[in-house]
């Protein structure tokens, strides 16, 4: 083992003289062409080794930036789908304050009549029965029969009453009926709801003018609904022979489909006309 120790300290000094001497000749010049041909591949193995750590830096350094944009695009994509949210939010916003907008306008031009607004939750528009439910009921003072509507025109009655709900008859349901005249012509008939959804104004006396895009109003007529509340507008007329009514198809200005908002008027008492038909009927 000591004469291992000793061996290594004795390489390591000759090691040490042998790279003094190196260095001194080396300063002499006269290893210069020696040097030359031991620098070639040195210096190739030494710019291999820059080119790889080089490389490696750029990766690096290229995967970091990779990050960065990465969490970038993730913050921009989380803020772009708040912004979208907000505008959809905001359009729900302007949307419904067009709509309220509109009802106030109207219920401003309807002298001596009183409305509650009310939202609607709940709809049944098939072949059967077309009906919708509001968010209004009898702690609102809703009661059966009053008319509702909308800016642009009637939409039904109420059906029926609760609490804090109440279900809409639809003027397209086939079990409504209203009294109604023509506009321009003041010429009477009755509209009622048919199962495709539409409207038929019937029982129009025959020779009477019917126009296309005339405007069907109420008359008032029965008590169930007051006078000029708009119906729809005529888009056609028929009349079949030997019958002693003419006929006309109108279309509801309001689109039912998409009905979100209406008005219930609440000074508006339906007329009871049942009594004078018992004392008829008795007499």
């Amino acid at each position: 083992m000591r004469r291992w120790r000793s061996n290594r300290l004795l390489f390591l000094a000759v090691s040490l003289f042998f790279c003094m001497g190196l260095m001194l000749v080396s300063q002499t010049g006269i290893l210069a062409p020696v040097e030359g041909l031991v620098a070639v591949p040195l210096n190739a193995v030494a710019g291999m080794f820059t080119n790889i750590a080089l490389t490696v830096t750029t990766g690096v350094s290229d995967l970091a930036e990779l990050q960065r944009a990465q969490a970038r695009i993730a913050e921009l994509e989380e803020s772009l789908a708040q912004f979208q949210s907000e505008i959809v939010e905001l359009r729900e916003i302007e949307s419904d304050y067009n709509r309220l907008a509109e009802l106030l306008d109207y219920t401003t031009t309807a002298t001596n009549q009183e409305f509650v607004a009310a939202d609607v939750i709940g709809s049944d528009t098939s072949e059967l029965r077309r009906t919708i439910v509001i968010n209004r009921g009898a702690r609102d003072g809703l009661r059966e029969g009053m008319p509702v509507v909308t800016a642009e025109g009637l939409v039904g009655r109420i059906l029926d009453v609760s609490a804090n709900a109440s279900r809409v008859l639809l003027i397209t349901d086939r079990e409504s009926n209203v009294s109604a005249r023509l506009q321009s012509t003041r010429v009477e008939g009755t509209v009622q709801g048919q199962l495709s959804g539409n409207l038929l104004m019937s029982l129009i006396p025959l020779g009477q003018p019917i126009t296309v895009g005339d405007v069907v109003i109420t008359s008032g007529l029965g008590g169930n609904f007051p006078a000029d509340l708009v119906i729809g507008v005529v888009t056609s007329s028929r009349q079949f022979e030997f019958e002693l009514y003419q006929e006309a198809q109108v279309t509801s200005l309001i689109n039912f489909d998409t009905l979100e908002f209406v008005l219930v008027m609440t000074s508006f008492e339906p007329v009871d006309l049942s009594v004078f038909e018992s004392e008829t009927e008795a007499q």
